[in-house]
């Protein structure tokens, strides 16, 4: 099938959640490492209600997977900038896969507006950002234009 008549994404369904989903997944929002009894317990429901909700959530896609938020600074990543770029319409689900596989693009955004992606892009310091973005992103086929916004502080919202 060429290209530009792939099938769009799936749109996930909508799952329904009641406060004690809603509950559980502030928890693990909270603390990833949180134990089933520590859920229920701060969730006010029985361990076994915890871990039937959890195993619920996670086969339903509702929570995709658990992982460690890495303090970026302390890893050695010292640079961040959110890098919008202006991409050639027909490239944009081979330029999806190309940017997953730069190790610094830490997210990926495809939006609506006066651009075409975001990406946040950290590295170990400024001349490693730059070459991640001029020889990496500017040279992508089907990129068109970059603008790079640096990252001066991060706030933790959680």
């Amino acid at each position: 099938m060429a290209e530009s008549e792939q099938a769009a994404p799936e749109v996930p369904r909508e799952v329904s959640l009641d406060k004690v989903d809603r509950d559980i997944i502030a928890e693990l929002t909270r603390d990833g490492r949180m134990s089933v009894t520590q859920v229920a317990e701060n969730v006010h429901i029985s361990r076994a209600h915890a871990y039937s909700r959890i195993a619920r959530l996670t086969g339903e896609g509702v929570l995709t997977k658990f992982t460690a938020v890495v303090d970026p600074v302390k890893a050695g990543l010292k640079s961040s900038a959110y890098v919008t770029l202006k991409v050639q319409q027909h490239s944009w689900r081979t330029l999806r896969e190309q940017l997953r596989a730069i190790p610094e693009v830490q997210h990926i955004a495809l939006v609506g507006g006066s651009f075409d992606v975001i990406l946040l892009v950290r590295a170990t310091d400024n001349v490693h950002l730059r070459r991640v973005i001029f020889d990496q992103l500017q040279s992508m086929p089907g990129v068109i234009d970059t603008q790079t916004f640096l990252v001066f502080e991060d706030v933790d919202t959680r």
